[in-house]
């Protein structure tokens, strides 16, 4: 699937670079909603006083929707946004057998500065660059790890800012409505703590996911 989202990437890049596209107008608000795929780039350090253990990050698929405001021609701002996406974290390594140790719910909002290309035709490819947030709202601890940690355990994840870049296009169906495709990669960081019988076991987890959207968009 991560090979799937690199070649969608070097052919976003590449319609930039070599396709012209219609112009939107300074004041243009613009919407789009659509599936997303959250496909986790993730790696990790080992789970406090565990050696060679790890945790890995499954993908999953949600609703996402941005909203956009023109400030010129070329340049806009746009929020991404999803509903909650569960993912579930698996052991690696020592811990591997377990499976599934857990599961967390991100809500990853991004606002972006976009340069939009000018052109003639109905394709309008886009580049971006901003800041992420990301909240855990929900976390929850199989009953597997529990076992093997030896008793009720709690899983805390502190919210994380890092930078995102992405890449887009809309295709014009009339004046007002388009269809959209688009690639996020965005650094999120989960800092982690296991809490059982009142022990805590950090671990770091890079999740830095890419989002891929594809959707229905309106121009206001």
């Amino acid at each position: 699937m991560r090979f799937s989202l690199y070649i969608s990437l070097i052919v976003f890049v590449f319609v930039i670079l070599v396709s012209p596209c219609i112009a939107y107008e300074q004041g243009t608000w613009f919407a789009r909603i659509g599936p997303a795929l959250i496909e986790p780039n993730d790696s990790s350090n080992d789970v406090e006083g565990l050696a060679n253990t790890g945790v890995r990050v499954d993908n999953n698929v949600t609703l996402g929707f941005t909203i956009g405001y023109m400030l010129t021609s070329k340049y806009a701002i746009e929020l991404l946004g999803v509903t909650p996406s569960k993912h579930d974290l698996r052991g690696k390594d020592g811990i591997g057998a377990l499976g599934k140790i857990a599961d967390v719910d991100v809500f990853p909002p991004t606002l972006s500065l976009q340069y939009h290309f000018d052109g003639t035709t109905k394709f309008h490819p886009y580049v971006g660059a901003g800041i992420n947030y990301t909240h855990f709202p929900d976390e929850n601890v199989s009953s597997s790890l529990e076992t093997a940690l030896g008793g009720k355990t709690r899983l805390d994840v502190d919210d994380s800012w890092g930078l995102a870049v992405q890449a887009g296009m809309d295709y014009s169906i009339n004046n007002n409505w388009f269809i959209n495709a688009a690639i996020w990669y965005v650094d999120i960081e989960a800092d982690a703590t296991l809490k059982t019988n009142g022990v805590s076991r950090d671990v770091d987890i890079d999740i830095d996911p890419w989002v891929l959207f594809t959707g229905i968009g309106r121009k206001f």
